[in-house]
């Protein structure tokens, strides 16, 4: 298996930025690509953004310009970060790593956006 530990969020105010970090270890033979997505009370999980193993990424439309995504293979790492941040931005962030015919998931991490 593979096991995601995430890292990095917490409370900020509007404008401000945050950097989350995501750690893979174990079985990390065939990664396709790693991405992070969010889910906010009473919505469903969405994607954010992700990045493949050749190194393109792919943005929600609503983060396009204030968040990058970002990996180091050497320490099998993904990052987000995060700038300008808004309340609309608070949500539980998840780290997820897709391998072939199977997807992996860190426990999420809090991020809380203040007006």
């Amino acid at each position: 298996q593979v096991q995601l530990v995430e890292s990095g969020g917490g409370l900020v105010q509007a404008g401000g930025s945050l950097r989350l970090s995501c750690a893979a270890s174990g079985s990390i033979f065939r990664i396709v690509a790693m991405a992070w997505y969010r889910q906010a009370p009473g919505n469903q999980r969405q994607l954010v953004a992700a990045i493949t193993s050749g190194g393109s990424t792919a943005y929600a439309e609503s983060v396009k310009g204030r968040f990058t995504i970002s990996r180091d293979n050497a320490k099998n790492t993904v990052y987000l970060q995060m700038n300008s941040l808004k309340p609309e931005d608070t949500a539980v962030y998840y780290c997820n790593v897709q391998r072939t015919g199977v997807d992996y998931w860190g426990r999420g991490t809090q991020v809380t956006v203040s007006s």
